[in-house]
């Protein structure tokens, strides 16, 4: 992403919570056939060849909380910084992302009070933001991570190499600009 983002300026990334398996779709066991086979089929590979540190985390947690704390994050202009402790937690060390303390902990860690995050969470000030991602992934047709969307029209899920992501934007480009809806006709 960073090396899309430096080569393009006129490129901007906005991260959008999805949860693969929101509540009451069960979670899967990391013991389990189909994770275990995911994982020795794509994810080690793939992971060993993008040079990047991935274990199979031994807990499947409900991902909707880390969602809201990354909302949080990004009041505070550390999303990146965030984003990036919150993966090496989860998919290196196999911590807990849908409890408080681990992400009130992951914050500190990266120079943030918690005590304002442990407050938005236990209220759930940013559930409304994440819920509204997720129905807008759905009203796009994704049902998986990643997916990258491009000017809200061509969308593409699974991880691609950089070029591959270029060619996407450089596709929207070239499409016609939407019609505006104007207000008279949206009644």
């Amino acid at each position: 992403m960073h090396e899309l983002i430096g080569a393009d300026p006129d490129v901007h990334v906005i991260w959008r919570a999805f949860e693969l398996r929101p509540d009451p779709v069960p979670t899967l066991d990391p013991g389990g056939e189909y994770l275990q086979r995911a994982w020795a089929g794509s994810v080690y590979p793939l992971a060993e060849r993008l040079g990047v540190t991935m274990k199979l985390p031994p807990l499947q947690p409900r991902s909707r909380r880390a969602h809201e704390a990354a909302y949080w994050v990004r009041t505070q202009g550390r999303f990146d910084d965030y984003h990036a402790e919150v993966f090496r937690a989860f998919f290196e060390r196999g911590e807990d992302i849908g409890s408080v303390d681990v992400l009130v902990r992951l914050a500190e860690e990266i120079g943030l009070a918690g005590e304002p995050l442990r407050d938005a969470l236990q209220q759930r000030a940013f559930e409304p933001a994440v819920l509204q991602d997720e129905r807008d992934a759905h009203d796009m047709g994704l049902s998986g991570v990643p997916a990258f969307v491009a000017d809200r029209r061509v969308a593409t899920t699974g991880v691609h190499p950089v070029e591959h992501l270029r060619q996407l934007i450089e596709h929207v480009r070239t499409l016609q600009p939407p019609t505006p809806v104007s207000r008279q006709s949206e009644r």
